[in-house]
């Protein structure tokens, strides 16, 4: 089946396509429909796509992203929130055999169940206000996923990738680089988008680890030291773990921890890396 072209990243067409459903973008949901082709290219070249794998993209939209991804041969299952977008791709992507449409809640869907025992690439253009859930949400799955492409604000797409001792470093930065490699490969300025949001964008792209830098059974009590030790920034880690209830705020017991995972006590969360806290981890869980 042959499906006639349809650039939606021309607002010449997008804008008729969007009227003829009387559709009109909600704030509330962060609708900013991507008009620029060279993202477009960007983020479907970050895909690195696969014949044998299938897409799962998160929130169409009205199916520009979809399309593109159709074009070049994917397998899609998207997964739209807003019955109205839905409505809009009957028509950009309703002639794509191997475009399936979801209407549910990413955050609540039965993920495995759509792709079965395959392994999925993760693509997206996520709002703001749901960005961190989605991330979160897709590193559940990391046996399932070979890797994520996401278009974030681009003060997100730093805080993913940044380094110990940045100011940006942080308890996401420590949870997602726990589970996969971090990679900008693209900045999208706002005007790439209709209508325009007030910040500049980023592509993402989030390679999975094959298995994650912190052993399943520790993730627990690795996740709540990360978070102590983030807790109080401006206080040394020992005041920020005693602070967060590490070892119930016991300063002896943090500092003999601190002591056995080689890390000095007056230096400050930020500066410590992903094997450093799997050190204090189990130093932790050995005076637990």
């Amino acid at each position: 089946m042959t499906t006639p072209p349809l650039d939606l990243t021309d607002t010449g067409v997008l804008i008729p396509v969007l009227q003829r459903h009387g559709f009109s973008t909600r704030k509330g949901l962060g609708q900013h429909f991507l008009i620029s082709s060279k993202a477009l290219r960007a983020v479907l070249d970050a895909c690195a796509l696969d014949d044998s794998a299938p897409v799962l993209e998160v929130g169409p939209g009205v199916g520009t992203l979809t399309r593109a991804l159709a074009e070049a041969g994917a397998h899609v299952t998207a997964v739209e929130l807003d019955a109205r977008a839905v409505s809009v791709l009957a028509e950009t992507v309703g002639g794509f055999p191997d475009v399936h449409v979801v209407q549910a809640d990413i955050l609540k869907v039965d993920l495995p169940a759509l792709f079965g025992e395959a392994r999925w690439t993760v693509v997206g253009n996520l709002p703001y206000y749901i960005t961190t859930p989605v991330i979160a949400r897709m590193l559940e799955y990391t046996r399932h996923i070979i890797r994520a492409v996401f278009m974030v604000q681009r003060e997100v797409a730093d805080r993913l990738q940044a380094s110990p001792g940045s100011k940006i470093y942080g308890s996401l930065s420590v949870f997602v680089q726990t589970y996969a490699a971090v990679e900008r490969v693209a900045i999208v300025p706002h005007g790439a988008f209709l209508p325009p949001p007030t910040v500049d964008s980023a592509v993402v792209r989030l390679t999975m680890y094959d298995q994650p830098r912190v052993p399943l059974v520790l993730q627990p009590r690795f996740f709540r030291v990360v978070r102590a030790a983030f807790g109080q920034r401006r206080k040394t880690l020992e005041n920020a773990l005693a602070g967060g209830g590490i070892l119930h705020g016991d300063r002896a017991a943090i500092a003999a921890a601190l002591a056995t995972a080689g890390i000095p006590p007056g230096i400050r969360g930020e500066t410590l890396g992903i094997d450093e806290f799997l050190r204090l981890t189990e130093a932790v869980g050995s005076a637990e």
